[in-house]
C-alpha cells in the first residue's frame, strides 16, 4: 500500500512539472516589449536582438524600443504581457518609472539579466524595490566561480545542473522576500571579509499582480552562448510572461 501511495505521489509531481513546463514555454501571441539602452559596455542592442530572435521563433508579438520614454505611454504599456529590459546605468524620469511600475503591478511581467535589470537606475529606489536587488560590486572582475541551482523542481531551473563559468560575479544588495533559484559563493580571494558569503544569482518575485524574473549572468555576448545561462534566461522570460 505504501509503495502504491509513493508511486502516485511521484506520478503527480512528474505530471505537474510537465504541465508547468508546457505552460511557461507557450509564448505564441504574447505581446512583448524589449527596451534597451544605457551603458554600451554591456552591448544592449546585441542582447535585445538575440532575445527578440528567440521570441520571434516562439511566435511572440515583439516590439523593440531604445530608451525609457515608452514607459510613460500607458496605452502601450497596458496592452503588454511582458517587458524585457536591458539598460545598465541609465537615467529614467519619474513619470517613466511610475509607468513601468504601474504596468508590472497590474500584471505585466518583467524580466532581464545582469546590469540590464539589476543595475539600471541607481537613483531610483522604487525601481530597485520592484526588482528585488541592486548590483554593488563584482570583486576581482572576471573570475571563475560556480553557480549552484537551489531549487531543481522549479519550472525555470528544472533539468539544469550546477555549472561553472568565468565572468563577473555580482555582489548585490537584495530583498529578503525574493524566491532564490540559484546562488554562488564568494571565496574571499579579492576581498577576504566576504569569504563564504552566499549570493543569489537567479530569482523570481511578485510585484503586485506582475511576475519579475532576474538573472545576474550576462556581462558579454559569449556568456549567452553557455547553454545553462541561455536556458535559465529563456525559461525565466517565459515564466514572467504568464499570468497567475
Amino acid at each position: 500500500m505504501f509503495k502504491l501511495y509513493k508511486s502516485l505521489i511521484i506520478l503527480i509531481i512528474v505530471l505537474g512539472n510537465g504541465y508547468s513546463q508546457e505552460k511557461i514555454n507557450n509564448l505564441e501571441g504574447k505581446k512583448v516589449l524589449i527596451v534597451y539602452g544605457g551603458w554600451e559596455g554591456h552591448k544592449p542592442k546585441i542582447f535585445a536582438n538575440k532575445i527578440a530572435n528567440w521570441l520571434n521563433e516562439k511566435k511572440a508579438d515583439v516590439k523593440l524600443f531604445e530608451g525609457t520614454s515608452i514607459y510613460s505611454n500607458s496605452m502601450i504599456m497596458n496592452d503588454l504581457d511582458l517587458i524585457i529590459q536591458h539598460i545598465t546605468m541609465g537615467k529614467i524620469k519619474e513619470e517613466e518609472s511610475k509607468g513601468l511600475r504601474k504596468a508590472v503591478a497590474s500584471g505585466v511581467g518583467l524580466a532581464g539579466c545582469h546590469g540590464g535589470l539589476g543595475d539600471s537606475f541607481r537613483n531610483d529606489t522604487e525601481y530597485q524595490y520592484m526588482i528585488g536587488g541592486q548590483f554593488v560590486n563584482h570583486p576581482g572582475g572576471q573570475v571563475k566561480y560556480k553557480v549552484n541551482i537551489s531549487d531543481k523542481t522549479d519550472p525555470i531551473t528544472q533539468g539544469i545542473d550546477d555549472f561553472e563559468l568565468i565572468t563577473e560575479q555580482y555582489y548585490m544588495h537584495i530583498d529578503p522576500m525574493i524566491r532564490v533559484l540559484a546562488t554562488t559563493k564568494f571565496n574571499g580571494d579579492h576581498d577576504e571579509w566576504i569569504d563564504g558569503v552566499e549570493m543569489p544569482v537567479v530569482w523570481k518575485k511578485p510585484y503586485g499582480k506582475g511576475r519579475v524574473f532576474y538573472c545576474s549572468l550576462g556581462h558579454s555576448k559569449d556568456i549567452f552562448e553557455i547553454p545553462e545561462v541561455w536556458t535559465l534566461i529563456t525559461k525565466g522570460v517565459s515564466w514572467a510572461a504568464q499570468k497567475d
